[in-house]
């Protein structure tokens, strides 16, 4: 009996780690690493997750540069993220905006994800500093219905 039960968590465990990643999976395992590891091991974390892109390519080298230029006497302290916006283009194409926490001021990190087939891919990164600005322009009178 004790044997039976051992095969079937192994099969289930098995099947859990075969299982695909989720877009909400990836961006969770990308801010664990970055919390913990730093932002090369993020960065190259997330690029991995589409074979079509060398992590070892200029503009990934470029984008791990800037990244790592954000130090904490920069920006502050790390404090963790929260998502903005989910915008889906299909059921096959995703993007997910996070504001990121830090002491200073936020950042907003944007995820974008596609799926080909069966299995989520990691499609595009991007950061940026304009919260302030959009947030401001959001708020201009021209931007709502006036009855």
């Amino acid at each position: 009996m004790k044997h039976i039960i051992v095969i079937l968590l192994l099969i289930l465990f098995s099947n859990n780690l075969q299982a695909q990643s989720t877009p909400e999976e990836m961006v969770e395992t990308f801010f664990v690493k970055y919390k913990v590891r730093g932002t090369s091991e993020a960065i190259n974390y997330i690029y991995s997750k589409n074979d079509w892109i060398n992590s070892s390519s200029d503009d990934v080298i470029l984008l791990k540069n800037q990244m790592e230029s954000l130090t904490e006497d920069y920006i502050g302290k790390y404090y963790g993220y929260e998502l903005i916006l989910e915008k889906k283009l299909s059921d096959s194409y995703v993007l997910k905006s996070y504001l990121v926490k830090f002491g200073r001021q936020p950042l907003r990190f944007n995820f974008q994800f596609y799926k080909p087939n069966k299995e989520w891919i990691f499609y595009g990164f991007s950061f940026d500093a304009n919260l302030t600005e959009e947030i401001k322009e959001a708020a201009k009178l021209y931007n709502f219905r006036l009855n």
